[in-house]
């Protein structure tokens, strides 16, 4: 386990994460489980825990039907005691330094602990039963407190420092040389030249927010499956699909609610049933549900554990030497500084709010026409945007999810993008086991037809499962380590009842799209050392290859391929396609300004002091949003404080990097200019552009500065205009 490797560890609960098999979350009958079954408990006694052994499944997959909830605590515990050994081995050598004996052996470390929290981390994202949910809370202060004593250990930063401090004179390559940067670094940026007292200061701050974060993930769980909206009679469900209803009546007796309708929340505010559901009073019901997540008072409530997250950050930040907690993360960011980033975030405020503002203007116009006295609201705008939608460019939401299979839309849309730029196939396996029956597992092929990955794909929603979507490793590729990847994917597609097809959203397949460019990023990687392997890059830079991907969507040949009708096999009708891509920009100024409220928020509450006087959450929030210009009342963020699990679930996770997702885009916008500049007679999709593009920035994960990285690619800076192109924020309303 690399010293990196270590940190994302500690900030597992949001990172980027992700096929049937047997069920991780049931134990076997220990002795203490009331049984007098005296054979049983031998044979319990006898067994070894799963995890302190090499997986013997291929590339180190996770052995699924092995492991027991009892085995993460004894298998995180001990990981941790042998990681520590091995640290105070490298740090007490009385040989002189060298890269070999320190570096090397730094990232040799840890296998232990590398096998169990990455299956764990995975589980208490996707899978989080009650009991890991303790042992989560029960190992996260202790994990910071590991990761303390390395970052922190005097003796080990003296031999970091020395192999730095002469690294210039040693004949390395460029990726060793970038390694022992990348050391120095991280140890100056955790503390390692702080005087003792403060270095206990940092060990105290990380401590509780590694406790107050887990806190924080567990309650908007809890809030969010609480919080559910149950109706009772059908007729209010008018306007909302036959395979949603049924989705709605298998959730609701999933819960015990026989004869009823359960409409869950996803993570952001905005909630999909809000576009179909004619009964005004419902869409206020959900809305407010979804909005009033994490400030209902009671033991849920996450307003002062964000305060108090905001501010210990803060506090540690100064101790560091930085003016606040958004310096710190952005000075070692592509962006380097929130300056730089507040100036492309508020860049776009006045368009995006100007269109915005239109587009209100002409749904207004509309809840007018048809006799509607009231103001647009927020649970109206999505409603009332379909509707101008279908009236404008003569698209139906309902008539388009039936060309959107799910199997079909990942095997001949997803998988065949990836054939045809990086000659990448895939072959179904089920002899793997998996943690849910929900999971599928492929392997991957390269162009000569040699395997070397594994990929697990998670896509439907669960109660236990968090929000979002998401991609993380089981195994990270590594040459060093002799590691082939494995990675896994998350969406939170909501289950058809028994029997139906998945049939997706627009917003569904794009989704898939996005994440499966985060998994090429893992599987294509070409690294000699863990630190840097796959999406091991700053925030800002970690979203550009998923939102690439995205663009792969739209293109003609990819797109007739797996937009055919699920029941008939017929392509998606010419005028229809004609009609999706006509809206691309449609309502583009509310998605907009619902990101930037979320993004500068988000800058905002990371560029307090200590002593910042901040008495409610909410209004603090709100103050920050008007301050900025991104205020609308009918466009609410994306998320509010209060559930804004990418900055507050994880002791650092997306905090003051949330703008990285519009910095990503310009990036990504911009690299797709120059597959079409490079078209020639092939094509904008064509095998020789996607492998520059993999040989260039996907297979390099870490190994260099992410800015250099780019410029080299597209051989010049990033043009912000083909973002702002794409979005029709260079249109006038």
């Amino acid at each position: 386990m690399s010293i990196r490797h270590l940190a994302l560890a500690v900030a597992a609960s949001l990172a980027l994460s992700a096929c049937g098999g047997s069920e991780p979350a049931t134990s076997a009958k220990s002795a203490d489980d009331g049984s007098t079954d005296a054979p049983a408990a031998t044979a319990e006694a006898k067994r070894e825990n799963p995890f302190f052994q090499p997986s013997p499944l291929q590339y180190g997959a996770p052995q699924f039907d092995k492991y027991q909830e009892s085995d993460y605590l004894p298998a995180l515990e001990r990981g941790m005691a042998e990681h520590e050994k091995e640290v105070e081995a490298i740090a007490n050598n009385p040989e002189p330094p060298t890269f070999d004996n320190t570096l090397i052996a730094m990232e040799k470390s840890g296998a232990l602990l590398g096998r169990v929290t990455s299956v764990f981390y995975n589980l208490t994202s996707s899978y989080k039963t009650d009991t890991l949910k303790e042992v989560e809370k029960e190992i996260a202060p202790k994990m910071a407190a590991h990761s303390d004593a390395i970052y922190l250990n005097q003796k080990l930063w003296e031999r970091i420092k020395a192999i730095h401090d002469e690294s210039d004179a040693q004949s390395m390559d460029a990726e060793s040389q970038r390694l022992v940067e990348r050391y120095y670094t991280d140890f100056v940026r955790a503390g390692a030249k702080l005087s003792d007292a403060d270095k206990q200061k940092v060990k105290d701050i990380n401590a509780q927010l590694a406790e107050l974060s887990t806190d924080f993930g567990n309650r908007v769980v809890e809030d969010g499956n609480e919080s559910s909206v149950v109706v009772d009679d059908v007729a209010e469900l008018d306007g909302m699909s036959e395979a949603d209803i049924s989705a709605a009546a298998g959730a609701a007796k999933a819960r015990g609610l026989d004869g009823k309708y359960l409409i869950a929340l996803q993570n952001t505010t905005t909630q999909p049933a809000l576009a179909s559901l004619t009964n005004r009073d419902l869409r206020k019901r959900i809305y407010d549900a979804s909005v009033n997540r994490g400030r209902h008072g009671g033991p849920n409530d996450t307003r002062e554990i964000i305060v108090k997250m905001a501010k210990l950050r803060a506090e540690k930040a100064q101790l560091l030497g930085y003016p606040n907690w958004a310096t710190y993360i952005l000075s070692d960011n592509m962006a380097k500084s929130p300056e730089a980033a507040l100036e492309l975030l508020t860049g776009i405020v006045k368009p995006a709010v100007d269109k915005a503002k239109g587009e209100a203007a002409d749904i207004q116009k509309l809840i007018d026409a048809q006799g509607g006295d009231f103001k647009l609201q927020p649970w109206d705008w999505d409603f009332y945007a379909e509707q101008v939608r279908k009236a404008n460019y003569d698209l139906d939401e309902s008539a388009v999810r039936p060309y959107f299979e799910l199997d079909r839309v990942l095997k001949d849309g997803v998988f065949f993008a990836a054939n045809k730029l990086y000659g990448l196939t895939f072959k179904e396996r089920t002899d793997l086991p998996v943690y849910s029956p929900d999971v599928r597992v492929f392997e991957v092929f390269n162009d000569k037809g040699e395997s070397f990955s594994l990929i697990y794909l998670d896509y439907y929603k669960r109660d236990i499962k968090r929000g979002g979507a998401w991609m993380n490793s089981f195994v990270d590729q590594s040459h060093l380590l002799g590691r082939n990847p494995v990675v896994v994917n998350n969406l939170n597609v909501p289950k058809p009842a028994e029997g139906q097809p998945t049939l997706l959203s627009f917003d569904n397949v794009n989704t898939m799209f996005h994440e499966f460019g985060h998994l090429l990023h893992g599987i294509l990687s070409d690294v000699n050392y863990p630190m840097f392997s796959g999406t091991n890059t700053p925030r800002d830079f970690v979203e550009f290859p998923s939102q690439f991907n995205e663009n792969w969507v739209f293109d003609p040949e990819v797109f007739a391929n797996f937009a055919k009708h699920y029941q008939t096999g017929e392509p998606m009708p010419a005028e229809l396609v004609e009609k999706i891509k006509k809206s691309s920009t449609f309502n583009q100024g509310y998605a907009t300004v619902e990101y930037l409220a979320a993004a500068l928020q988000d800058i905002a509450w990371h560029q307090i002091t200590p002593d910042t006087q901040i008495d409610d959450a909410m209004a603090f929030q709100q103050k920050a949003l008007e301050g900025f210009g991104i205020a609308m009342d009918e466009v609410p963020p994306r998320y509010n404080s209060t559930y804004f699990n990418h900055i507050f679930s994880d002791p650092t996770g997306y905090s003051a990097g949330y703008y990285a997702y519009l910095w990503t885009e310009v990036l990504a916008q911009d690299a797709f200019e120059w597959f079409k500049e490079n078209a020639g007679d092939k094509g904008v999709m064509n095998r020789e552009n996607g492998q520059i593009f993999a040989d260039k920035i996907l297979s390099r994960g870490g190994t260099k500065d992410v800015h250099t990285l780019y410029v080299e690619f597209r051989g010049k800076e990033p043009s912000v205009e083909p973002l702002l192109e794409k979005r029709g924020l260079n249109e006038t309303n």
